[in-house]
């Protein structure tokens, strides 16, 4: 898990900053109508919408934009944007990193145009569907970012409540879980009063890849060039990141 924590935290650190952005708001308003749309518009009744609401919260998404795109996603309003649907890409960045990525797009030519322009400028490709999928296996993450309980805790509260492992981080704790748990894990624990910073569905690679200085930092690179990209909303690596190989890449940036 050491590649998915790494790049978990500086996702992590970033959403911070993007949270004063639209584009935050962007990625949460499109999950939630994909949500409704695929599961109907009532919270109590539709785990994911009210996993994507709570996360919409937690980044000061205002109530009426929650609620129309709730709307939107249950074909109540039309505002003209066009239906937005779900769509996976994998491919293979610079030293043979897999990557898996997962976009929501109400134009699926341009999406993937965009896409494989990405992996093209960084010497990658944009595979065919179940090229790397197999090397990942799919997980429920829940970040907590405060908590006054005591770290053996909050650990024993999560494991009890059904989850897999729990990681400290430098700032947040996270939580894994299968990818069934994820929902009745997080509602346990903020039954408990544990405040849930986000809910969601990952993918962790089976098996992680070393990479020298100059590969990780153009890999690096990639990575944020996909993760500025509006229509992505996650994306997944089976680069190693650990502390040197970050160390090293930001040398030779």
């Amino acid at each position: 898990m050491a590649g998915h924590s790494k790049w978990a935290n500086i996702k992590h650190k970033k959403a911070k900053e993007d949270a004063k952005r639209a584009k935050a708001f962007t990625k949460h308003i499109r999950e939630i109508t994909v949500a409704a749309r695929t599961g109907g518009g009532d919270p109590d009744a539709n785990p994911r919408l009210s996993l994507a609401i709570e996360n919409a919260k937690k980044v000061n998404l205002p109530k009426d934009n929650i609620e129309r795109a709730i709307k939107k996603g249950t074909g109540e309003l039309d505002d003209g944007s066009g239906n937005y649907e779900e769509v996976t890409y994998e491919g293979y960045g610079p030293g043979g990193i897999a990557y898996f990525i997962e976009a929501t797009s109400n134009n699926l030519n341009r999406t993937v145009g965009e896409i494989r322009h990405i992996f093209t400028k960084h010497g990658g490709n944009l595979g065919t569907d179940g090229s790397v999928a197999y090397m990942f296996e799919q997980k429920g993450s829940i970040k907590i970012e405060e908590s006054s309980m005591d770290a053996d805790d909050l650990m024993l509260a999560a494991i009890e409540a059904g989850a897999e492992d729990v990681v400290n981080e430098d700032d947040y704790v996270e939580v894994i879980t299968a990818r069934e748990d994820l929902f009745d894990v997080s509602k346990t624990l903020e039954g408990q009063d544990i405040e849930i910073e986000s809910a969601n569905l990952i993918r962790i690679p089976a098996t992680e890849v070393k990479a020298d200085p100059d590969t990780a930092r153009t890999n690096l690179k990639m990575m944020d060039m996909f993760d500025d990209n509006d229509d992505v909303s996650e994306i997944f690596t089976n680069m190693k990141m650990d502390d040197d190989t970050l160390a090293l890449a930001e040398e030779a940036s």
